[in-house]
């Protein structure tokens, strides 16, 4: 069902896991949402911010964000029928799971309602977000390395980091991925820039927006341990939600749920209990 062949109420909600921050919240999560609108004009448009912190913080300051309960409840109350929701999360972690399951909640109060994939979901996405940091960094000497660096977590999806990494060195690309908090970390991206023979290190955040992390944990904390090791450190604080192809490859992942038939996941579990039974 596309949602265009209906009379019936339709809207497209941008998801962030939101920041406190202007400088980058402008150019990342607010130029998306603007392309979110263009792309989708006869979809009414609303975005939210997941992080519960962040707008606590945005609350004390005045500023009102509605998180995806309260903007669902809205949307049913306002009669809405067809509903798209695309994160604009880097990985499936602990965000996409509470998402999804706040959607679940209303999954009985629309006649459709379907929610996009991170940036990191299927194996094609990590080569083609390679490709796009590839181009963002040019051509890079022989002594010189990209450091991408994302938040990290607790949640087993922490694994789609060490996946990037792999990615990168199956492809022999000087690109090295680090988090904040989890695994690979400091010591390991040092080690492979030692190994590697490299000098010179770009700091990049891998993270939609570069906020609290990129602009402390990164730009002081990992620029300092790595001058420390005895390398020549530049940072780069651009969001990944900076650059056009990024903001693209979200639009297109909305595009693809507009136009593709609602998925029955009961119809889906029932087929992959009965290819289990018939393995064994």
């Amino acid at each position: 069902m596309n949602f265009y062949k209906t009379m019936e109420k339709g809207a497209i909600i941008a998801a962030h896991f939101g920041t406190t921050h202007e400088d980058t919240r402008e150019k990342t999560i607010d130029i998306i949402n603007k392309k979110l609108k263009n792309e989708f004009d006869k979809l009414d448009f609303f975005q939210v911010y997941t992080s519960r912190i962040i707008n606590r913080i945005l609350s004390k300051r005045g500023i009102e964000n509605l998180n995806t309960t309260q903007i669902l409840e809205k949307l049913v109350e306002q009669g809405y029928q067809h509903v798209i929701i695309q994160p604009t999360y880097i990985i499936n972690g602990t965000e996409m799971e509470a998402l999804k399951r706040e959607v679940d909640m209303f999954s009985d109060k629309f006649e459709d309602i379907r929610v996009g994939t991170p940036l990191l979901t299927e194996v094609d996405d990590y080569f083609k977000l390679i490709e796009v940091i590839e181009k963002e960094v040019g051509v890079l000497k022989e002594d010189e390395g990209v450091v991408m660096i994302g938040h990290g977590t607790e949640h087993p999806a922490l694994s789609a980091y060490p996946m990037l990494a792999y990615v990168t060195k199956d492809l022999e690309k000087p690109i090295y991925i680090g988090t904040v908090e989890g695994y690979p970390g400091l010591d390991n991206v040092v080690r492979e820039l030692k190994r590697d023979n490299k000098r010179k290190v770009t700091l990049m955040p891998l993270m939609f927006v570069a906020g609290d992390h990129a602009k402390n944990d990164i730009a002081e904390d990992w620029k300092e341990s790595l001058e420390e090791n005895g390398f020549e450190v530049e940072v780069n604080l651009r969001g990944l939600g900076e650059i056009e192809s990024i903001q693209n490859i979200f639009i297109e992942r909305a595009k693809k749920l507009e136009n593709s038939q609602p998925e029955d996941i009961l119809v889906k579990k029932a087929e992959y209990a009965k290819g289990r039974k018939a393995s064994h």
